[in-house]
């Protein structure tokens, strides 16, 4: 049985959107890897949802270690392009360094999820 085409536009209902939203970033996290096992490649993702969630993963190393790797081999990024990538969260792994209420994380494999600060 084929699946039907779905359409490109924002889900209305929040519930089917929250459920699809996890279901199309596991799926993604998922694909990125097999890519990095499949091709040895070091891939890194960041998501950030309408709740202000931000989800990574760094195939290998850290976000933070990919992202300096990407400053030094881009040349827009060392001409100072007006790009600045700077991520908190160190390693990626959960620690008890933040007592800052406002920012639960936890870890599970790869990936963290850290809740944005309120103000």
């Amino acid at each position: 049985m084929a699946r039907g085409k779905v359409q490109m536009k924002r889900i209305e209902n929040p519930v089917h959107r929250q459920v699809t939203f996890c279901k199309r970033r596991a799926g993604l996290l998922k694909k990125a890897k097999e890519l990095s096992v499949l091709c040895d490649a070091e891939i890194g993702v960041l998501i950030f949802s309408a709740h202000g969630k931000h989800y990574e993963l760094a195939t290998k190393g850290t976000m933070q270690g990919l992202i300096d790797k990407y400053m030094k081999s881009s040349p827009a990024a060392s001409a100072g392009s007006g790009v600045g990538l700077g991520m908190a969260s160190g390693s990626g792994q959960s620690s008890d360094q933040s007592k800052d209420p406002n920012q639960n994380t936890y870890w599970n494999g790869t990936m963290h999820t850290v809740h944005k600060h309120r103000e």
